[in-house]
């Protein structure tokens, strides 16, 4: 069941260090692109995917095309898709082993939500980090 409790979004906020952003844009009036600067700001490493952009650099990060070629470990998928394409970006999330993927506002997949919780993901949905932060009072995110 995905997470809808203030305090376990809170805590999952606050344990996350590195978000990926699929679908992230280099647009500046989508919103994936204000989101991706709001969670910047507020300290988290954030790495843009999205295969229409690859090679090209978002808020300062290289954009990358697909979530396998990451490398690093991620915390968070921030899935800026349409519900239904967002369970190839869940898949992916799994398959790279992601701690949670967090669906926009908007975007419901409840038989990727399944899956990932499935996998042990938590998962999130039909909401936005950039409005949960400052309304639960999330710590600024510190690096190690």
């Amino acid at each position: 069941m995905p997470l809808t409790r203030d305090e376990d979004i809170k805590a999952l906020l606050e344990g996350a260090r590195t978000i990926a952003v699929v679908g992230a844009s280099d647009r500046p009036n989508r919103p994936s692109y204000g989101v991706m600067k709001h969670l910047q700001d507020h300290g988290y490493r954030v790495i843009p995917v999205n295969p229409q952009i690859t090679g090209e650099h978002v808020h300062g990060e290289f954009v990358f095309r697909e979530l396998a070629q990451l490398g690093d470990p991620i915390d968070i998928v921030d899935i800026f898709r349409r519900s239904e394409a967002a369970g190839d970006a869940v898949d992916e999330a799994i398959a790279i082993g992601a701690k949670a993927v967090w669906m926009q506002l908007g975007v419901v997949n409840e038989a990727a939500a399944v899956r990932a919780e499935a996998a042990g993901l938590q998962v999130v949905m039909d909401r936005c980090p950039a409005i949960d932060i400052p309304r639960l009072g999330v710590a600024r995110v510190e690096q190690d």
